[in-house]
């Protein structure tokens, strides 16, 4: 099957990415791609000199170091989980300026966890890391909270809102989950048919979920939560993704899932995007509209809420 195209102004980004940073192609990768990404890290002296409106400190939920940047008032709490495959990246690297780049004028409070990396953490370390800092966080701070997250941040953070349903954890009011990584499977047409094309391809993947998943013989739903059975009583859903992706098929079935399961999920899926194109290629029109639709989401789910 023919794969669809790239955006027009998205096309001359992935090839100069693409030879920038080629997809992953086995584990022997990981160190090379890992000293690429660190040069992305900031500390939180640089994140308070870049986000002078907030306050911003690096606190403890027991092992789990969490990144915390309040606002003089906040109107909530996004608990938002960086990505990187589950292999790659820091709750210090871009996901938290990229996400203030849209986000900022709804003066939440920002926590992200630096949850530990497979291959030496696999399954639950990650996963229960970020539950570990969902309950700091709903502990301390008063709101709404809502979990996100991009890519493999953004299935860590639907598998932690699984596990605050199941758990009897804490209230939600909604999850953003921007171009998740959600099935270990990993043989979806988008999957297949995207093999060798964007900047996380079907190969990359495979890497990515054999170093999180390590020996397991069975996948629970909390290390894929395309594998949850039970969709039910979870909140309100933002999902979106690019036409031109791997995840493509996987997080259109899971938000399909949930409307079936009698829940509420709002699903974008743009033309010709490819894997985090509103972050690397920011100016782009297609760009511009994702963020947008992100942020009215956010803001009418919180004038519900609020």
């Amino acid at each position: 099957m023919t794969p669809p195209p790239f955006d027009p102004e998205l096309a001359p980004v992935v090839e100069t990415l693409r030879a920038l940073r080629p997809p992953l192609a086995s584990l022997a990768d990981i160190p090379g791609r890992r000293e690429l990404n660190a040069a992305e890290h900031r500390t939180v002296e640089e994140l308070a000199d870049g986000f002078p409106a907030y306050k911003v400190a690096e606190e403890y939920a027991g092992e789990v170091p969490l990144l915390v940047m309040t606002p003089a008032e906040s109107a909530g709490v996004l608990y938002y989980v960086h990505g990187g495959g589950t292999i790659v990246g820091s709750h210090l690297g871009s996901d938290v300026p990229n996400l203030l780049a849209w986000a900022g004028e709804l003066n939440l409070t920002i926590v992200s966890p630096g949850y530990r990396l497979a291959p030496e953490h696999p399954y639950p370390v990650p996963v229960e890391d970020c539950y570990t800092g969902l309950l700091w966080t709903a502990e301390r701070f008063a709101g709404p909270l809502v979990a996100g997250g991009v890519s493999a941040g953004g299935g860590l953070a639907a598998a932690t809102t699984l596990l605050a349903r199941d758990r009897g954890g804490p209230s939600l009011a909604g999850q953003l989950l921007v171009c998740p990584m959600l099935d270990d499977r990993n043989d979806t047409p988008s999957a297949i048919d995207l093999d060798g094309r964007g900047l996380w391809d079907r190969t990359a993947n495979h890497v990515g979920w054999t170093a999180y998943l390590g020996d397991l013989d069975e996948v629970p739903p909390y290390a894929a939560p395309a594998r949850a059975e039970d969709l039910c009583g979870l909140p309100p859903a933002f999902l979106d993704v690019g036409t031109a992706e791997t995840f493509r098929d996987e997080v259109v079935a899971y938000a399909s899932r949930i409307w079936q399961a009698g829940g509420d999920a709002e699903l974008h899926v743009w033309p010709g995007g490819f894997h985090g194109f509103d972050s690397l290629a920011p100016e782009a029109a297609i760009s511009r509209a994702a963020r947008a639709a992100r942020l009215t989401w956010l803001r009418r789910l919180l004038g519900q809420v609020g």
